[in-house]
């Protein structure tokens, strides 16, 4: 059973433009961006749907704050060796589940395409994205983003965020 939330059009819009920005800047390779769009003490995971949804805590990728955000955005960009590739977000409209404490309970259905230099676009990952948004000085951020992919297969690497 679905419970009614109320949230203004304003609020939405911010929630929708978010978004948006997100997907723009990691489909730009604006990684020093990236970290900008969580709070100080964020949480941000890769996780395989059977293990979220079994409760698992087993995860691609598991970051508990903005400080190592950054620092992976700076092996992304200095350090990591990986065949280049673009990747492009598709995400759908967000829906906001719950708004209690302060707090912006919202999912979104995203895909994500990859198309390395040499060869043609291919789909990448595929899930939704279950995160807890908080208004800042600064506006709407990530407390907290989990990608929730939906194939138990995944490429033998992700070095970009989802």
């Amino acid at each position: 059973m679905m419970t009614k939330t109320l949230t203004d059009m304003q609020t939405w819009f911010d929630i929708q433009q978010l978004y948006a920005d997100y997907a723009s800047a990691v489909d730009s390779g604006q990684w020093d961006l990236w970290p900008e769009f969580f709070t100080e003490q964020c949480v941000y995971k890769l996780q395989p749907r059977e293990n979220y949804e079994r409760g698992f805590p087993l995860c691609t990728l598991s970051f508990t704050s903005k400080g190592m955000l950054k620092d992976r955005a700076y092996g992304i960009s200095e350090t990591i060796y990986h065949d280049p590739y673009y990747q492009r977000h598709v995400v759908g409209a967000p829906i906001v589940r719950k708004v209690e404490d302060g707090r912006i309970h919202s999912e979104a259905n995203y895909a994500v395409f990859r198309t390395k230099l040499d060869k043609e676009s291919t789909v990448f990952n595929v899930g939704r994205y279950i995160d807890t948004l908080v208004q800042t000085p600064d506006g709407l951020k990530f407390a907290e983003r989990i990608c929730v992919y939906d194939s138990e297969m995944i490429p033998n690497s992700i070095i970009y965020p989802i």
